[in-house]
């Protein structure tokens, strides 16, 4: 008995022990796609819609409440309904803007203050907004997004976009590296209260004015300075576009046309208005356009800014070089009469085209996302389009009003049409077997510098190395030749090189090739953007 009564006691305390060394469960990843999200919301007030609704129509106030995220729970949050167009009084499923630390600045969700969720108005699939993201992130600065199952006062309210807010510290540092410099948001307002003196209907075109006013209604500034940083950016476009790569990243503003194109994005700035987009300047002054507002891409939305609104043959051929002369949209005209830009820009068509549409990757995506959410969309009471609607939105138009495309219905046959335009016909140059070169078998002399070969085909004309030496400080742009005087081997055997020196004694180069012909160009890494080609000399003497 005593032995027995030592065994259980043992136990008891190892069991104890075991159990006070297990952790509780990760929250979450809060945009994890493979995941619904959960949100209960409770509201002291039986009638919160009306108060929401009120609030809606008197500014920006909050309504308190207790919030509870994946099981995390949150006093004394704020909510407010959101949305411009996607808002209706009345209707029971509003999109929502939910601030955590609305009166206790230490209440964050993984470092998140803010959710924005979205009610995916006209968006019979649910994927707009979600899976554009995920593309358009592939390319160029943009939020991420899942879904979020809501309940309020223990009633279920939708099953909601969950959108990263681009005014989060997390967007901003992952980005820029940065949180306070000049930072707007395209008015969408802007076009019924022009100020008098002021251009009419601009939103975010960028047309130049010379009235500070005219940009405070075209533009919420996010920021407390920078409305004459982006009165410059506007003069330079329109007047000094020689001088554009001063003030905007040129190829993050290009990436963000040729996705608006590809994908029939018309409520951006390559439709109607140029809406749906933010600006924010880097350290080095230069602002960036941020993608925002997928809900109606993938020809939701139907009007160029002329004529009615477009038929879906007239989306699925959408022409890639919309609006090239219009004077009213600079971006697109400014950049795209310089011959580089536009064949960078139509480099960028193909890479989308490619990487997503005719690779199948689009497809397989978007079945994987309504699979995951199907469920909740069964059971969502407050649903806009029924189950049926739901699973025919991939291959057909559902709605007899509005009538929204079927995604693969619409893409299917974009992408065979733009696999045939004259522009996009061509082939770009081949980049292959990029190399460093390194320290020779049983040599005793150290590599000291950077010798960077690669092969390209497909008659290049121009290989240009983009560097920059200990990750610091802009990239640096040189002229790889093929002329048998840069370690290339023989001339003319399309092997291309050149030679980097550090001038500091740096250790490492990250790099990126651009090659072009006369069609158009290529990148090695194809996915430049983010990733780089890296090399150490310490690697190199090995």
């Amino acid at each position: 008995m005593k032995h027995l009564s030592l065994f259980l006691f043992f136990l008891l305390v190892g069991g104890l022990q075991i159990a006070s060394t297990q952790t509780k469960p990760a929250p979450s990843e809060l945009f994890a796609t493979d995941k619904v999200q959960a949100v209960n919301i409770t509201f002291k007030q039986s009638n919160w819609s009306y108060y929401l609704d009120s609030l809606r129509f008197n500014g920006d106030g909050l309504l308190p409440a207790v919030v509870e995220l994946n099981g995390q729970k949150f006093e004394n949050a704020g909510v407010r309904f959101r949305g411009f167009k996607s808002f209706a009084p009345g209707t029971p499923r509003n999109p929502l803007h939910i601030v955590l630390d609305m009166k206790e600045k230490t209440q964050t969700y993984q470092g998140y203050h803010v959710l924005k969720l979205s009610n995916t108005l006209r968006d019979p699939s649910m994927l707009r907004e979600v899976l554009g993201y995920e593309i358009a992130r592939t390319y160029m600065p943009a939020p991420k997004a899942n879904y979020a199952k809501v309940t309020v006062n223990g009633k279920y309210y939708g099953l909601l976009a969950n959108v990263e807010s681009v005014n989060e510290e997390q967007f901003l540092n992952r980005y820029f590296a940065s949180t306070d410099n000049a930072f707007f948001k395209v008015n969408q307002e802007a076009g019924e209260k022009t100020p008098t003196g002021c251009k009419n209907n601009l939103y975010g075109s960028l047309e130049y004015d010379k009235q500070v006013s005219c940009y405070e209604n075209n533009f919420e500034k996010i920021s407390e300075h920078g409305t004459k940083e982006l009165m410059e950016l506007a003069r330079i476009l329109n007047e000094e576009p020689e001088k554009i790569e001063t003030v905007l990243n040129v190829d993050v503003a290009l990436w963000m046309l040729a996705f608006n194109n590809i994908i029939v994005n018309l409520s951006s700035y390559s439709g109607q208005h140029s809406v749906n987009y933010y600006l924010y300047q880097d350290d080095d002054g230069r602002f960036y356009p941020i993608i925002w507002d997928l809900n109606l891409a993938f020809g939701s939305f139907k009007n160029i800014g002329s004529g009615s609104d477009l038929k879906l043959k007239g989306l699925q051929e959408l022409d890639p070089l919309l609006h090239i002369a219009n004077t009213t949209k600079p971006l697109i005209s400014k950049l795209l009469e310089t011959p580089n830009y536009k064949k960078i820009y139509l480099s960028h068509l193909r890479s989308i085209l490619q990487d997503w549409f005719t690779s199948g990757k689009f497809e397989k995506r978007a079945k994987e996302l309504q699979t995951i959410i199907r469920k909740d969309v069964d059971s969502d009471p407050n649903k806009y389009y029924t189950l049926a609607e739901f699973d025919a939105s991939i291959d057909k138009t559902v709605g007899k009003k509005s009538k929204i495309p079927g995604l693969l219905e619409l893409m299917a046959r974009r992408t065979a049409f733009l696999k045939t335009h004259p522009e996009l016909a061509v082939f770009p140059p081949d980049v292959m077997d990029v190399q460093v070169e390194g320290r020779k078998p049983l040599s005793s002399q150290k590599v000291e510098h950077f010798r960077i070969t690669a092969k390209v085909d497909k008659y290049p004309r121009r290989v240009e190395l983009f560097y920059r030496l200990d990750g610091k400080g802009a990239f640096s742009q040189v002229t790889m030749l093929d002329d048998g005087k840069n370690d290339d081997g023989t001339a003319n055997n399309n092997v291309f090189g050149v030679t980097i020196v550090p001038q500091n004694g740096e250790q490492t180069i990250e790099y990126y090739i651009l090659a072009e012909n006369p069609g158009l160009m290529s990148y090695s890494p194809a996915n430049y953007m983010w990733e780089k080609h890296k090399s150490t000399l310490e690697a190199l003497n090995k």
